[in-house]
């Protein structure tokens, strides 16, 4: 009988990181979004390999539900969420691994495997796929965080966490992204004071 959560999670610092990136990279996402380079639903089956890794049942749901709107087949929703990429085109092939191994290795691919996704896709286009990894590891490690939390009222706390971790994550939802604007605003309107 398993008597702990087990899917990945963040620790405050991670998530604190994240944060910080997804800020540092808000024109990225922008871009990404309107840019083109990769469609809506090339980029939900980007994500669902990613959310089949983390398991993460809230964006499993959201992530289904936009793919099959964006046009993915029932056949390849379900090849994706059983990881079975063998029958996905080669121009999807290479992202859709990629996807994979970035969630397995914990968002710190290996250098050359992200070489050979650049050297296929080019720069901009893998940009635009790494912002779509980035965003989906935030919605998955949240959404397996607050699992955590639900895991831990039943008695099945996840391991090398704690309640103060789980609680400080989610409440950093919260105030963080706020801090982070304000700070930004701040930034923007302080003068150049460089001085010579």
């Amino acid at each position: 009988m398993n008597t702990s959560f087990n899917k990945r999670i963040y620790t405050y610092p991670a998530f604190k990181v994240d944060v910080e990136q997804i800020f540092d990279h808000i024109d990225d996402m922008r871009q990404a979004a309107r840019g083109g380079r990769v469609s809506k639903a090339f980029a939900e089956k980007i994500m669902l390999v990613v959310t089949s890794v983390n398991g993460c049942r809230y964006c499993r749901y959201a992530h289904s539900r936009a793919a099959l709107v964006a046009g993915v087949s029932e056949t390849e929703l379900q090849d994706l969420l059983a990881l079975d990429l063998q029958t996905f085109p080669i121009h999807e092939v290479t992202a859709l691994t990629f996807a994979q191994h970035y969630a397995e290795a914990n968002g710190q691919p290996d250098p050359a495997t992200w070489q050979r996704v650049v050297t296929y896709y080019g720069e901009q286009t893998s940009d635009d796929i790494l912002v779509y990894l980035r965003m989906i590891t935030f919605g998955n490690l949240l959404g397996n965080t607050f699992d955590a939390l639900l895991s831990r009222i039943t008695g099945k706390p996840a391991a090398d966490s704690s309640l103060w971790n789980e609680v400080s994550v989610l409440s950093g939802v919260v105030w963080m992204p706020i801090y982070r604007l304000v700070l930004r605003i701040f930034k923007q309107r302080q003068p150049d004071l460089n001085i010579r």
